[in-house]
């Protein structure tokens, strides 16, 4: 996984300067008692509809199983595609009714709702519906809607119809809203198994799921974990590869499905010309969720938020690449290597 995030470049290309993304701070606990020659064990399995990857330096035995269990029940309380899952329920409930939250999802909901907020709506978790209607959910590939039936599923869609009570930990289903978690719930369970190996003692590590990222502690070598962010074919930019050490990176993006990302406020595809965007932050659920709401904002529109907001983002465009200010202050001034 380090320094393999994104595909490897195609043989006979050009050597290309790989540039360094650093973290702001070091934690100088990852260094005590580092063992140089300590193994590094390689977990991996599926779930969520993709693969999960574990690279962790003296975990328990019975790591994989543990991991596992944690997104076992994840997909129990978030999955829109498991009709019996927490959110399926909530999402098929009669109106009115109010359906306490375990703490995964009270956690998921009220993130989504805040960035949900902030971004303007650029990303939203209840678009079921309109998820749905352009065949990318449970029912399956779908014909074109046309303008009727997007305004139809725009009238039961959009964070501004829930009512969340945090302190109840408990949320209101006012009649047909369908929740789609799906562009936070993934970032989400890289945190909840980072978590859960840290809670075990697991000092140093990373975890992928679906492509996105989260490394704490160091290598044995005491360089950190290294990730290569993914620049998808055609387009003009440097490699670019950030230390996770304490950090996160999501990405979310066109190039291998098409214009796919649904824009919540008009209830259509996304099409700003823009192929990626990718998000460093200190949690991997923010990256996601941040990434798919700059996405659909495009590269101006999103490039003032994500600057606004101080979020470190890469921007991918077929003319080029954007960096911004925050995500520029991470590189290294140093020589770099070649790939």
């Amino acid at each position: 996984m380090p320094g393999q995030a994104g595909h490897d470049e195609a043989e006979g290309e050009t050597m290309m300067s790989v540039r360094i993304a650093l973290p702001p701070a070091i934690d100088p606990a990852a260094f005590a008692a580092l063992d140089p020659y300590a193994a590094v064990a390689a977990l991996g399995g599926e779930a969520m509809g993709t693969t999960w990857r574990v690279l962790a330096v003296h975990p328990p035995a019975e790591a994989a199983a543990l991991v596992a269990w944690r997104l076992e029940k994840l997909v129990a309380e978030m999955s829109h595609w498991a009709s019996a899952s927490l959110l399926s329920r909530f999402n098929r409930a009669p109106a009115g009714s109010w359906h306490a939250l375990p703490a995964d999802f009270a956690h998921v909901v009220a993130a989504g709702m805040r960035i949900a907020r902030a971004s303007g709506g650029a990303f939203d978790p209840a678009i079921g519906a309109l998820v749905d209607l352009h065949g990318y959910g449970p029912p399956g590939p779908q014909p074109v809607p046309d303008e009727a039936a997007v305004a139809a599923a725009l009238t039961v869609s959009g964070h501004a119809r829930l009512s969340y009570d945090p302190a109840a930990r408990r949320m209101l289903q006012p009649g047909g809203v369908a929740l789609d978690l799906s562009g936070i719930a993934k970032g989400h369970a890289v945190d909840a198994v980072a978590a859960l190996l840290r809670h075990h003692g697991v000092a140093h590590g990373l975890v992928e799921i679906g492509g996105e990222l989260a490394g704490w502690g160091v290598q044995p070598s005491g360089e950190p974990w290294w990730v290569d962010l993914e620049t998808p074919a055609g387009v003009a930019a440097a490699p670019l590869r950030v230390a996770l050490h304490g950090l996160a990176v999501a990405t979310s993006g066109d190039y291998v499905r098409g214009a796919h990302t649904i824009d919540p406020r008009t209830g259509r595809p996304a099409d700003h010309g823009l192929v990626a965007v990718s998000v460093v932050h200190a949690d991997a659920m923010s990256a996601d969720a941040w990434a798919s709401a700059l996405l659909v904002l495009g590269p101006e529109e999103g490039a003032r938020l994500a600057a606004r907001e101080r979020l470190a983002a890469r921007f991918l465009s077929r003319d080029g690449e954007h960096l911004t200010p925050a995500l520029a202050a991470m590189l290294d001034d140093q020589p770099s290597v070649t790939a």
